[in-house]
């Protein structure tokens, strides 16, 4: 009588839906696919519930999902129109018969992705909703940069990974478009690579849009997908997988035409080693070479490789670049982005200098860094997953959770007879600039405040200042608001270092591993050049044009709108300093 009476409730609540509960915490709810989607109430601090989508007796979708328990952090859609005016039955896992989810999900139309989120950037790229982490299978095609991601569009938690897809013309304002590729009976589809193939020759077409993913079940083996219509769509390659290992940690396929031996090449992360693969049609791949024991950092698994070469500035030479990320590993603990220079043959790749650890990004939140495929005119593109894995997962978002860094340009530098990255902003960016306002130089002593950055600060701004030491040992500055919150940036030319300390810095208590100080090698003491990105939840300092940048997010009730400088041990002067209101046109 007690069941009988809850699905009379259920029903009644949701006449569209017909909601059977089976016991043992199983359920099934039939609909008739008249409307665009279904809409799930999620709950995070739930366990996951497993949801089968059925449709003519077949199970055409499996999801991971928070379903709520008691109480409804926000929605999410799972789309059905492409079944109309068919049944579906959902089969519900995991779930008790008491949860309030039975009377709130609901079939609908339409999804609001409207920002909801105080801390949601105005200038960084964000998924419409759910989770995303790893940038992936980034590529130029005609006209347009492809921006895959790492997406799970069934919460706002890891879990469930999709490809998730933007295009832009200008690297600043992205189109959402749908989901590019979904998992499948090999698994889960993690990060991986895309490639044009003007040449057809895996024989695709001519001009094909071709993906390299990981395929993520038990075992992780490498898959392949390829379009025809500028990445709409994508077809899976009928014999996937195309390469497979014993081991267990086997990920992220990179991969790239080398016109000096007339093949592609393939690098992908395999535990803490990269392997080296060739192949002629994108399809056959023959291992060439190993590189890791004995290099860079081992403090966890490497992951998310890419291999480039970049001009060194000044000269007429090149040398490439090995991007290896690391979890955990990093120099602050957690991820972190890692490189090697040197050369490579097509083959095999020599690290010039195996007793110096390089580090892309001096932050806490600098992760997953890779580089467009295709770009014009030789360009070498990256984007940065800005998060970390010590509380990715727990940053103070629910609509959505994680945003990419600004993209940037890479080129080399020597200093010291060695050579190192250099990452400068993207100079799409400067097309974000609008109100600007410039202050006359000034010296700092001691202190020296600007009571006012800008007026109506929505928190999403740039600020470009020169400064030439007289003789002082430190020189820094606080980033403010009126309920005290700050970001302390600070030069120390005793120890030649730069730091930010965000212990300070607004909301940090969700994890201990966030309040954290964060520390560059300084090489230039005299004249000091420093442009900082600030977009609601995120600081990016780019140092001396680019030669050491970071990364680090931050959670501030309210805008930073006041500056303090501060001098210790002699004085020095803020030649030139201006800010700027960013925002998208």
């Amino acid at each position: 009588m007690g069941l009988f009476t809850l699905l009379l409730s259920c029903q009644a609540s949701n006449p569209q839906l017909v909601i059977k509960h089976l016991g043992d915490e199983q359920s099934i709810v039939q609909i008739d696919a008249h409307k665009k989607y279904l809409l799930l109430p999620v709950q995070e601090t739930s366990r996951e519930a497993k949801l089968y989508m059925i449709v003519d007796n077949d199970v055409v979708k499996t999801i991971n999902v928070r379903l709520a328990i008691n109480k409804i952090d926000y929605f999410v859609p799972v789309e059905i129109s492409a079944y109309k005016n068919k049944s579906i039955t959902f089969n519900f896992q995991f779930i008790p018969d008491s949860a309030v989810c039975w009377k709130e999900m609901k079939l609908a139309d339409s999804f609001d992705t409207r920002n909801i989120e105080a801390f949601r950037p105005v200038y960084h790229f964000t998924p419409a909703y759910g989770w995303m982490n790893d940038p992936n299978g980034m590529v130029y095609k005609d006209g347009e940069y492809h921006l895959f991601y790492q997406h799970n569009p069934y919460g706002s938690m890891w879990g469930n990974m999709n490809w998730g897809h933007a295009v832009s013309k200008d690297l600043v304002n992205w189109e959402h478009l749908p989901v590019a590729i979904a998992p499948d009976a090999l698994g889960s589809i993690f990060s991986g690579s895309c490639v044009v193939d003007k040449d057809n020759t895996a024989g695709f077409g001519a001009g094909a849009l071709v993906a390299f993913y990981t395929s993520a079940g038990d075992r992780q083996v490498q898959s392949m997908a390829y379009s025809l219509d500028n990445g709409r769509t994508f077809i899976k390659y009928a014999r996937n997988p195309i390469l497979t290992s014993t081991i267990r940690d086997f990920r992220d396929p990179k991969v790239f035409w080398h016109e000096p031996s007339r093949k592609w090449v393939m690098i992908l992360a395999a535990g803490q080693e990269m392997r080296i693969y060739s192949s002629s049609d994108l399809k056959e791949w023959a291992m060439e070479s190993r590189f890791g024991d004995g290099q860079g950092a081992h403090g966890g698994v490497w992951e998310c490789p890419d291999l480039i070469e970049l001009p060194i500035e000044g000269t007429e030479l090149k040398k490439w670049v090995l991007i290896c990320n690391i979890n955990p590993g990093g120099p602050f603990g957690g991820s972190a982005t890692q490189y090697f220079v040197g050369n490579f043959d097509g083959k095999k790749f020599i690290n010039e200098s195996p007793n110096v650890n390089k580090w892309m990004d001096w932050g806490k939140d600098h992760y997953a860094t890779v580089t467009w495929s295709n770009a014009l005119e030789g360009r070498h593109i990256a984007l940065a997953w800005m998060s970390n894995w010590q509380y990715a997962n727990d940053v103070p978002t629910k609509q959505y959770r994680s945003a990419n860094s600004v993209p940037r340009d890479l080129s080399l530098y020597t200093y010291k007879g060695g050579t190192y990255l250099k990452s400068t902003p993207s100079p799409e960016l400067l097309k974000l600039r609008g109100e600007q306002i410039k202050k006359r130089s000034f010296k700092v002593d001691r202190t020296y405040n600007v009571d006012k950055l800008m007026t109506d600060n929505s928190g999403a701004y740039e600020i470009e200042m020169t400064i030439k030491n007289k003789n002082a040992e430190i020189i820094g500055f606080q980033l403010f608001n009126s309920k005290g919150e700050e970001v302390d940036v600070t030069y120390n030319l005793v120890e030649k270092s730069f730091s930010i300390d965000r212990t300070k810095s607004g909301i940090t208590s969700f994890s201990k591993e966030f309040p954290a100080v964060t520390t560059a090698p300084l090489r230039n003491d005299k004249e000091m050049t420093l442009r900082l990105f600030v977009d609601k939840s995120s600081i990016e300092a780019f140092g001396d044009g680019g030669r050491f940048v970071m990364t680090n997010l931050i959670f501030p009730s309210e805008p930073y709108n006041r500056i303090s400088f501060y001098a210790k041990g002699g004085s020095y002067n803020v030649t030139s300093f201006t800010t700027y209101k960013l925002g998208l046109k």
